[in-house]
C-alpha cells in the first residue's frame, strides 16, 4: 500500500487551506498514493480563533474534503475542528481528524490535550474519549493527534485491536529539545506496538516562505516539519525536512507480521488494561 504524508503550513484562511489540500490530494493520487495524510490543524492554523470556524462533520469544509478524496479515489486523513462542549463561561471545539475515501468515513477526536510547555489546549478544546481505527483494503490504521504521541497506551490499544499502521497528525510546538523528542517518540511508538508509524506534521512556517512566517502567531504550536515514516522495528524509512514537501512510502504489511512474530510485545505484555475505550 502506498501512502503519502503531506507536510505543509496552513494559515488562517479556510478556503486557501482547502485549495492547498485539494492540490496536494491530486498530486499524491497522481503518484499512486492510496492513503493521503495531512497534519493536525489543516483547516486553520493554531494561533487563530477556532470556535468561529468549527463546523460539524457534514459542514461545508469537511464536505469539500470528502469530495476531493472521492474525486481522486484515495483515503484522506486531515485535521479540522468540530464544535465542542458549551460551558457556562466558554465555548470549545474538538480537535478532530476527518477520515474519508474508498468506502471509509470516520473521525477521531484528540484525547490527550496539550497542556504543556506553557500552552493550555484544554482552555479551548473538549477532549475525545475513544480510540478510533479504520480499515482500507484489509489494512487497519489507528489514529492519534500530536500530544497523543506521548501516551503509549493509546497506540497499544489500537495495535491490540488490530491496527498495523499508526497515524499521528501533528502541529508540533517548537522549542529547546522538541525536535529531538518528536523524533524519539514517533520511533518509540513503532517499537512499542510493532506497527508502522506515519507521523505527519505541519511544516515550520519559517521554512514555508516569508508570507507563512509573517502570518504565524508567536508562541502557538505551528509546526517544525520532520514528518516521518517508521517501520515496525523503529527504523526510519523516510523523513521530511523543515519545509513543505510530500513523503511517499510503500508499506510492506508482511513486515508487521514478521515483527510481531519476532518481537511479540503485544502478546507478552502483562499490564493489559489501558483505560482507553475502543
Amino acid at each position: 500500500m502506498r501512502v503519502a504524508l503531506v507536510q505543509l503550513t496552513t494559515g488562517r484562511d479556510l478556503e486557501a487551506n482547502l485549495e492547498l489540500l485539494r492540490a496536494r490530494i491530486r498530486e499524491a493520487a497522481g503518484r499512486g498514493a492510496e492513503v493521503v495524510v495531512f497534519p493536525e490543524a489543516s483547516m486553520r492554523a493554531f494561533g487563530n480563533s477556532l470556535v468561529d470556524i468549527a463546523e460539524p462533520l457534514d459542514g461545508p469544509w469537511a464536505t469539500a474534503v470528502r469530495a476531493a478524496a472521492d474525486e481522486a479515489g484515495v483515503v484522506v486523513v486531515a485535521g479540522m475542528f468540530t464544535p465542542g462542549d458549551k460551558g457556562a463561561a466558554t465555548t470549545t471545539v474538538r480537535n478532530t481528524l476527518l477520515v474519508h475515501g474508498r468506502g471509509t468515513d470516520a473521525h477521531y477526536d484528540k484525547i490527550h490535550l496539550y497542556d504543556a510547555f506553557g500552552f493550555k489546549e484544554s482552555d479551548t478544546v473538549t477532549p475525545g474519549t475513544e480510540a478510533v481505527r479504520f480499515t482500507v483494503d484489509g489494512v487497519t490504521f489507528g489514529l492519534a493527534t500530536c500530544y497523543d504521541v506521548r501516551f503509549p497506551a493509546l497506540f497499544t490499544a489500537n495495535a491490540a485491536a488490530g491496527a498495523q499502521v499508526q497515524i499521528v497528525c501533528a502541529s508540533w510546538g517548537a522549542g529547546p529539545g522538541k525536535a529531538e523528542q518528536w523524533d524519539l517518540l514517533v520511533r518509540a511508538r513503532a517499537v512499542d506496538t510493532t506497527s508502522y508509524v506515519l507521523a505527519c506534521g505541519q511544516s515550520d512556517p519559517a521554512a514555508a516562505g516569508p508570507e507563512a512566517a509573517a502570518a504565524a502567531r508567536p508562541g502557538a504550536p505551528t509546526g517544525i516539519g520532520r514528518s516521518a515514516v517508521v517501520d515496525p522495528y523503529g527504523n526510519l524509512v523516510e523523513r521530511a525536512g523543515d519545509g513543505p514537501e510530500i513523503l511517499y512510502a510503500d508499506l510492506d504489511l508482511a513486515a508487521v507480521e514478521e515483527a510481531r512474530r519476532t518481537l511479540p510485545v503485544l502478546v507478552n505484555r502483562r499490564l493489559i488494561e489501558s483505560g482507553i475505550p475502543g
